[in-house]
Formats: C-alpha cells, sequence, structure tokens
C-alpha cells in the first residue's frame, strides 16, 4: 500500500478514529460502570479499588510498547506493501504479552501487601480493601497484555472492524458480571475484580483468534522480538514517568484522607475515560503517518498531523462542555457521600481547563508515535513529571494546598507536554521515511 497525495481524507481519518474510539471506550465505560458500582459499597471499598487500580496500571506500562510500538513498526511495513510482516510483528509482539505478563503476574502476587500499604498510607481499612481486589485482578494481566498486542498490529494493517468486536464482546460481558458478582452473588470488591479479569482473558483469547485466521507462522522469533523490546524501551520509561505521577499523585490524596482518595479516583477515572476517547485521533494519526512514511510520502505525512489535531481540539473542546454541565450531575453518579462529592468540585476546574488541550497533546502524540520518535517522547514526558507533576503533587501535601494542588500539578504536567509536542511537530526531525525508523 501506498499514499499517493497530500489528502489522506477525511472518511479516511474519520474511519480510523471512530474505530479506535469505540476500542478505547469499552475499557474505561466498563471502569466507570465498575467504579459506580463499587461507589454505592461505600468510601472505604472506592478507595481500595483506587488504590488497587493505581497499582494494577504500573504492572501494566509494559502494554504501552507492545500496543503502540507495535502499531508503529507494523505500520510502516504494511505502507510499504509488507502485509506478511506487519501482522508477524503483532504474533511477536503476543509472545512477548505472555512471557512478560506471566513474570508481572507472579511479581505482582508477592508485592500485593507492601505495594497498597504505600498507596494507602498504612496498614488500614483501606489497604485491605485495595490488597482483596488486587490479588484476583492480577490474574487477568497476561490477558490484558495480549489484547494490547493484537490491537497495535491490528491498527497497524488499519483493521477498523476486528478491534472493535472484540472490545464489545468482552466488556459487554464483563459490565453485566461486575454488578451481578458484587451484589446478588454476594462477593463485594472481590466481585468486582473477577468481573475484570473475565474481560481480560476472553479479549486476550479473541485477539489470538484473530492472528490464527492469518494462518502465519506462530513460532517466536527472538530477532523480531529483540527488536520490539529496544524499540519499546523509550516507551516503557515514558510509561514509567506517568505511572510514577499517577502514583504519587494517588499517595499523596491517599494521606489526605479517605475522602480526598476517593474524589480522586472518581476524578482519575473521568479524565481517564475522557482522554482514551480523544486519543482515538492519535490512533488515527499513527497509523496513516506510520503507513505514508512506510511509503515514502513525507506531505502525507505533515498535512495529516496538523488535520488530526484540529479535529482534536474540537472534540476537546466538547469533552469540556460536558465536565462543567455536569458539575453536579457527574459525580453523583459514583457517589452519595457529601465529603467525597465535595473534594470532586475541588478538582472538577482542573479537569474542564485541561481537555481541550489534552485533546491537541494527544493527537500530536499520535503524530510523533507514528513516526517512531519515541526517544523525544521519552524525554519530554520525564521532564514534565520531574519537574511539573510529582514536585506540585508533593508540595500540595506539604503546604496544604488539598487536592486542588495535587491537580494543579496533572495541569502543569498535560501543558508542558503540549508545549514540547507542538514544537517538535513544526520541525521535520520525526519526518523519517522507511520501513523502519
Amino acid at each position: 500500500m501506498s499514499i499517493p497525495s497530500t489528502d489522506v481524507s477525511t472518511r479516511r481519518i474519520v474511519s480510523l478514529a471512530a474505530s479506535a474510539f469505540v476500542v478505547l471506550a469499552a475499557e474505561p465505560l466498563f471502569v466507570l460502570v465498575d467504579t459506580a458500582v463499587v461507589g454505592h459499597l461505600g468510601t472505604i471499598a472506592l478507595a481500595g479499588l483506587g488504590a488497587g487500580g493505581a497499582i494494577m496500571t504500573l504492572l501494566a506500562i509494559i502494554g504501552t510498547s507492545l500496543e503502540y510500538g507495535t502499531t508503529g513498526r507494523a505500520s510502516r511495513f504494511f505502507g510499504a506493501g509488507r502485509r506478511t510482516d506487519a501482522v508477524n510483528e503483532g504474533v511477536q509482539a503476543s509472545w512477548l504479552a505472555l512471557f512478560i505478563g506471566v513474570g508481572a503476574l507472579v511479581l505482582g502476587e508477592v508485592a500485593v501487601e507492601p505495594a497498597v500499604r504505600l498507596i494507602a498510607g498504612g496498614a488500614n481499612a483501606t489497604s485491605a480493601a485495595a490488597a482483596s481486589w488486587l490479588r484476583i485482578a492480577l490474574l487477568g494481566l497476561p490477558g490484558m497484555l495480549l489484547v494490547q498486542a493484537g490491537n497495535g498490529w491490528l491498527r497497524g494493517v488499519q483493521d477498523t472492524r476486528t478491534p472493535v468486536r472484540i472490545v464489545v464482546v468482552a466488556n459487554a460481558l464483563s459490565a453485566v458480571a461486575s454488578p451481578l458478582l458484587v451484589y446478588p452473588a454476594g462477593l463485594g470488591l472481590r466481585g468486582s475484580a473477577i468481573a475484570n479479569v473475565v474481560a481480560q482473558w476472553v479479549g486476550g483469547a479473541l485477539c489470538v483468534a484473530a492472528l490464527r485466521r492469518e494462518r502465519l507462522p506462530a513460532r517466536p522469533r527472538r530477532q523480531v522480538m529483540g527488536a520490539q523490546l529496544v524499540a519499546g524501551r523509550d516507551l516503557v520509561l515514558r510509561s514509567a514517568a506517568f505511572q510514577a505521577s499517577y502514583l504519587t499523585a494517588a499517595a499523596v490524596a491517599g494521606r489526605m484522607g479517605a475522602a480526598q482518595l476517593a474524589a480522586h479516583q472518581i476524578g482519575m477515572q473521568v479524565w481517564n475515560f475522557a482522554a482514551l476517547l480523544l486519543d482515538s485521533f492519535a490512533i488515527a494519526a499513527q497509523s496513516l503517518i506510520g503507513a505514508a512514511l512506510g511509503s515514502g510520502n513525507v506531505a502525507a505525512a505533515t498535512h495529516t498531523a496538523w488535520r488530526v489535531a484540529r479535529y482534536g481540539l474540537v472534540a476537546g473542546l466538547v469533552f469540556a462542555a460536558v465536565a462543567a454541565a455536569g458539575w453536579f450531575a457527574i459525580p453523583a453518579i459514583f457517589t452519595s457521600d457529601a465529603a467525597v462529592t465535595q473534594q470532586t468540585h475541588v478538582l472538577w476546574p482542573w479537569l474542564i481547563v485541561i481537555l481541550p488541550v489534552g485533546g491537541v497533546l494527544f493527537a500530536l502524540d499520535g503524530v510523533l508515535f507514528g513516526s517512531g520518535d519515541f526517544a523525544y517522547m521519552r524525554t519530554v514526558t520525564l521532564l514534565a513529571a520531574l519537574f511539573g507533576y510529582v514536585p506540585l503533587a508533593l508540595a500540595a501535601l506539604h503546604y496544604g494546598w488539598g487536592l486542588g494542588g495535587v491537580w494543579a500539578g496533572l495541569a502543569s504536567f498535560i501543558g508542558l507536554r503540549f508545549v514540547a509536542m507542538a514544537w517538535r511537530t513544526r520541525g521535520g526531525r520525526w519526518l523519517v521515511v522507511g520501513e523502519t525508523r
């Protein structure tokens, strides 16, 4: 496949973004449903879900390299007309998902107790609730990584249908299971964890089935997996910066009190939901730009980059308007506790402000993901975390700024990255053509 002109049609961008939208929305939508279900068990259960979920996300950081790294490599092969090599990237990424997933599962089970106590501020009711959820949820980690590897190669070959079918089936099953297991079955917070595991393994099995339909050799190839690990090195460091920042913020909120941690959990789930939906334009950009650079078409890559950024801005403004209109209604979905609701109103203005900026930022992230400019993205993210998010979150605890200070840190993290990514995209150093960077 090649892209013959600078005009990647709006229809193609929207088609890829819409597919990514559904895939990206399904998981956080289930998490939102799960948060609402658990929220009505009480503040301790909701805070426990927040602490356990933060650790689970940390253990899954390798999935970023499996997903985005695989898309970048596969899309370049696809753009060069080498679809078989593009799909083989998915085969090898799936082997890595299994190997790494099982290893992380073992390590995670060993470290559950000290990890949840670090987030929850010691041995207390919140850490006990988090541990009960996390020990079960960890069993789904290999399945989660298989889904991320599957999404990576499917996006690389611009398959817009298969990822949608997989994610809808897996998460619909889990969304039904969660409230049934939590309440009628009487499993409480553990029922939420079981529903997570079901979704992850069903999705992983469906991704493996999609690979088998391609009828390629399934044996692991050390050379390809080694290249993927090298390409993913910077992405892992970038993800580590994200998760270190998020864990620091969660730990700070936990030390402010159970109401603050519960409100932070609500705010972060709403932010993550909106951010992943906005990221659908980044997925479209990554796939199209990787294919354009793989075929040697620099003009198409440049033209597409700024078009997708404009779409991201519009989407971010829409989400900001919805968040503003839902000032009272959205927090009420997750909690009836007056103290928790009050704390959500502390962070809500920050949430509204960062949504439009995030819309453009995520689109530009997709541009550089597609070009394989991972080292620059790694450095920018590390610097924004070290000099923005983390120090402001810690200062909020030290100086008594409350949850607003923690979210000011998140705003600085978004703003610093936005400036750096816009500057990079305006230059031409990311425009490297060929089947691999």
